[in-house]
Order: C-alpha cells, then sequence, then structure tokens
C-alpha cells in the first residue's frame, strides 16, 4: 500500500508539517535509488511539497532518472545540517516514484519552479516515513508511519 503526501499530511497533520519543514531547512538533499546491478547509488536532489503532491525534479537523461524508470523504489533523506542531534531531528521517506509525462501536469510544475528545459518529474507514493530525533538527551526517538497505520513512536536509551 502506498500513499500521496496530501493523503500522509491528512493522515499525520504534526509529522506532515515537521518533515516538510526540515526539507525546507535546505535545499539539496540525499536520494538513494538501485542500480541496473542492484546495488545502491546515492545522489543530491531538490524536492518539492506542491499540490498535495512530494515531488522529485531532475535533470533529463540523469542516472538517477534513469534508475527510477527502471526501479521505481526510492529513499529520500532530508540534508541533516550542521547539527543533527537537536531540533527536529532526521527526517526521511520512502517510497515509489512514477515518471510523469502529461505535458499540462509538468507544466503546472515549470510554472511554480524552475527546472532545466528538458527535465525527468516524478510524484512519489509513499510508502514510509520517519522521523528520529534524541529527546531529553537521554533517549533516541522514532516517529515511523506506514500508510493505513498510525505513526509508532519507538524509544530506547
Amino acid at each position: 500500500m502506498a500513499s500521496n503526501w496530501a493523503a500522509f499530511a491528512a493522515a499525520e497533520p504534526d509529522l506532515a508539517k515537521t518533515v516538510e519543514q526540515r526539507f525546507g531547512a535546505f535545499r539539496h538533499h540525499v536520494l538513494a535509488t538501485l542500480r541496473k546491478d542492484g546495488s545502491p547509488r546515492t545522489t543530491g536532489l531538490e524536492v518539492r511539497f506542491l499540490n498535495g503532491e512530494l515531488w522529485l525534479g531532475m535533470m533529463q537523461g540523469s542516472l538517477k532518472a534513469l534508475d527510477l524508470r527502471r526501479d521505481p523504489r526510492f529513499a529520500l533523506q532530508a540534508n541533516p545540517g550542521p547539527d543533527t542531534g537537536t531540533g527536529d531531528g532526521d527526517v526521511r521517506i520512502g517510497g515509489r516514484a512514477i515518471e510523469v509525462t502529461d505535458p499540462e501536469v509538468k507544466g503546472a510544475y515549470v510554472k511554480e519552479v524552475e527546472p532545466p528545459q528538458q527535465f525527468h518529474l516524478f510524484r512519489t507514493e509513499l510508502t514510509e516515513v520517519v522521523r528520529t530525533y534524541v529527546e531529553d538527551d537521554t533517549y533516541l526517538v522514532a516517529e515511523v508511519w506506514k500508510p493505513g497505520e498510525p505513526v509508532r513512536t519507538l524509544k530506547r536509551t
């Protein structure tokens, strides 16, 4: 089961807001895809939250785009910034990236963002959202959301 950003945000608005803030704090993030041989590839990426979707845009013919065309599974890590142990913590999103080729949808995206003239655009279907942070300088806390389930909170010392 997968979910788009709007469905996740409706189900878990507080966590969604925190995740958007973490991604909004920096321009570049880390995308993990699978190469043809199945090994992981990590690359930098800009993301956008627009019209209830989490969008992944990338240069035409980029290796990460070709990876996603072949195998749509991805993991997306928000840029941790200079100090990952405090503040809103660390966030990551797992899911599937679905390429968008509809000219109207791409045109609407272009009105909001200034991508290269030719680019790949993927909308995402989420399979997991995770926030990890330190609480009271004592506990490592992980909030884990999966479609159709409430957020699970795990704590350990």
